[in-house]
């Protein structure tokens, strides 16, 4: 049979086989996945058709009926939002209706932190009866967007979700994936989901009204993508450091958006987008980042977390002799000059009996995947490696490592 034609009846065939307990039918099919990923400017200026065009694509001759949330942090820093959302749906009345004014949900971990907020979202979709040909809209940072997708996941075995990152963190990094997730037990993003979005629309606009903390913070996930997967974007960030470290807007969405590319190829083409194997190339430098926001109570932004961990990592793969020596400071000074600072406190921190407490982070890492531990490291800087082991006396010799770079 030609192999159109087998791959045809894969999606509908049971396969049945003979064993020697008994009969089996494997059930195999695929189900594709696209979303469109936008980069845009004032996405709610009235003439500014990605959002209309977002919601009508499906079906163009209906109106379209939103729930709206938005992070209580970017309100406090753009209160006029909500008449822009509204004066953006009454421009459009004819295909768009907002069920009930921007809901206010709130901002960083805190919404992470209870499933009391996961409830609230989802009363509010069933009390103005938003359907799975209704939308949810989340704007603000990943925080936000992680724990509305689980909401909208979980709500009628899921409804369409847009997603509109206001962070740089949220808008080249988890925005555009495919994962949901709340904190529980003492755990980063242990209730979630995969489920990809039905759009993501990037507005450079919001990165304009970000603290200088938060521009900075999510330029570490650049540096990450870069070193496990492009070398030329490596360099590129090497040699448009002054400029980002300035927040120039050419380089800073340059930034953002090839960030953002890397990505998505990674999940798309990295034959694992639901992560049901242990790899997680993505995740370079977060099993001690993970770990590191625990022990400081989120006192340390995501992307300050990840920075320390990938210097930790980019030392660790020197240590084991993966990387020449130099390549650790290299990097390291890279991530200096974007404004990063790579030692903390809780680095040190301890266990009752006298282990560094970060080190859980490597236990709850493989416990979060399941199968065996896998550590991505790097045998060049543009491109990763995965390992099954790590050394504790390495792990504590690139602690003392960067603590003696601080001083």
């Amino acid at each position: 049979m030609p192999e159109k034609d087998q791959q045809k009846e894969a999606g509908v065939a049971a396969i049945s086989a003979a064993s020697t307990n008994g009969t089996v039918s494997w059930q195999r099919f695929s189900v594709p996945f696209e979303y469109p990923v936008y980069f845009t400017d004032h996405l709610f200026a009235p003439e500014n058709k990605v959002l209309l065009q977002t919601l009508t694509h499906l079906e163009s001759d209906k109106r379209h009926r939103v729930i709206v949330f938005v992070d209580s942090g970017l309100l406090e820093v753009r209160p006029q939002l909500p008449t822009e959302i509204q004066g953006y749906i009454n421009y459009h009345s004819d295909s768009i209706e907002l069920v009930t004014p921007p809901i206010a949900m709130p901002a960083g971990e805190k919404i992470k932190a209870e499933l009391h907020f996961i409830e609230q979202m989802q009363k509010a979709i069933a009390d103005y009866h938003i359907d799975r040909h209704s939308y949810v809209i989340a704007i603000g940072g990943g925080a936000l967007l992680d724990a509305v997708g689980l909401a909208a996941a979980t709500s009628h075995r899921g409804i369409r979700h847009i997603r509109i990152p206001t962070t740089v963190l949220s808008q080249n990094d988890s925005g555009v994936g495919v994962k949901n997730g709340v904190n529980l037990f003492g755990q980063k993003n242990y209730t979630g989901t995969f489920a990809p979005p039905f759009a993501v629309l990037n507005d450079y606009d919001y990165i304009r009204s970000l603290s200088q903390r938060d521009k900075i913070a999510g330029m570490a996930e650049a540096v990450k993508v870069a070193l496990i997967r492009d070398t030329e974007f490596y360099e590129w960030l090497e040699q448009n450091a002054d400029n980002l470290a300035i927040f120039d807007e050419n380089a800073m969405q340059y930034m953002i958006k090839r960030c953002a590319e890397l990505h998505m190829q990674q999940i798309a083409h990295g034959g694992d987008p639901f992560e049901s194997g242990s790899a997680r190339p993505l995740d370079y430098g977060h099993w001690a980042a993970h770990k590191l926001e625990t022990i400081t109570r989120y006192h340390l932004r995501h992307g300050e977390a990840v920075a320390i961990g990938l210097a930790l990592d980019t030392r660790y793969s020197v240590l084991c002799g993966l990387l020449p020596e130099g390549a650790d400071e290299r990097v390291c000074f890279l991530l200096e000059h974007l404004g990063f600072k790579l030692w903390h406190a809780a680095l040190e921190s301890t266990t009752t009996d006298g282990q560094l407490e970060v080190l859980k982070g490597l236990t709850e890492f493989r416990e979060h995947l399941g199968g065996a531990l896998t550590i991505t490291l790097l045998d060049a800087l543009g491109r990763g490696i995965e390992v099954h082991k790590m050394d504790d006396t390495l792990v504590a010799q690139s602690i003392e490592w960067l603590k003696l770079r601080r001083s």
